[in-house]
């Protein structure tokens, strides 16, 4: 019986071990909320946003346009200022006036006196060194030193040659060239020749006014009485003198004409068959009807 009595009790021990554990309530929290998934439209709003925040914290620089290197600033680019600068200017310039007009008065010595060598030994610039009671000064230099129409005129008799002078070429260093020119023109002291787009002056050359000659009337009433001949008539007088005028035997080239192809002859007789039964097939020809 102690055998049955101890399994009792332990099945005893174990059922109420287990009814303890069903009569706990666990505490279940509640359940999660559904997260609405976003529209599409809202997603693309959203990507939108953030692909303008990223523009915005980007600098704002123009593709199309070059980093800032300090154009205006370099030696070479205020040698090219000053040049055009002295070019439209008639009278020369000082160093201290060239400065002044690139607003480079504040730059430091070492840019200043670069920038000064640098005149000096351009092949565009005239340069005239300091002397007693004058300073040193900065003038263009032109393919012709000619700033006037005296000047012109003086240097077109001097020519020991008939050439031309390029009005281009004095326009470099003489920006009121056609204004003179044309007065000059005006006044038959020069010959000129023009442009038949703009009628701007091209070449001048020297009108000399001793080759001028007056002619009589009566001489050109005399040349002007004179009948040309017709364009026909000519030839028939050559020819009558027994003369062949040039232009009679031209020789005209003649059409080259396309290479024909040959044509391939037809076979006579016919088609011809049976030709090796000759001698064994017999002709009925006689019997057709």
């Amino acid at each position: 019986m102690s055998y049955l009595q101890n399994k009792v009790q332990s099945f005893n021990a174990n059922l109420g071990t287990v009814a303890g554990k069903i009569s706990n309530k666990r505490t279940v929290g509640p359940p999660p909320k559904p997260v609405a998934s976003p529209t599409p439209s809202a997603a693309l709003d959203t990507s939108k946003n953030d692909l303008k925040r990223k523009r915005a914290d980007l600098p704002q620089v123009p593709f199309s346009q070059p980093a800032d290197t300090g154009v205006g600033q370099h030696i070479m680019t205020q040698v090219t200022y000053a040049i055009d600068h002295l070019k439209k200017r008639d009278e020369p310039q000082t160093f201290a006036a060239i400065l002044e007009y690139l607003s480079m008065q504040t730059r430091e010595e070492s840019y200043k006196k670069a920038l000064e060598k640098i005149l000096i030994q351009h092949d565009k610039v005239n340069y005239e060194p300091k002397r007693e009671g004058h300073p040193a000064v900065f003038s263009f230099r032109p393919v012709h030193n000619i700033r006037s129409a005296e000047s012109l005129l003086r240097y077109l008799q001097a020519q020991h040659t008939a050439q031309g002078l390029s009005v281009k070429e004095l326009r470099d260093g003489w920006p009121g060239a056609e204004d003179a020119i044309s007065k000059l023109e005006s006044e038959g002291k020069l010959l000129v020749t023009r442009n038949k787009k703009d009628n701007h002056a091209r070449m001048v050359w020297p009108n000399d006014p001793s080759l001028n000659f007056e002619i009589d009337d009566e001489f050109k009433a005399i040349w002007h009485k004179i009948k040309l001949p017709e364009p026909g008539a000519l030839a028939d007088e050559l020819e009558k003198e027994g003369l062949t005028p040039a232009n009679k035997h031209r020789l005209t080239k003649k059409p080259v004409k396309a290479q024909e192809k040959p044509k391939r002859k037809a076979r006579a007789g016919g088609k011809t068959t049976n030709v090796h039964m000759a001698g064994v097939l017999r002709d009925y020809s006689h019997l057709k009807k």
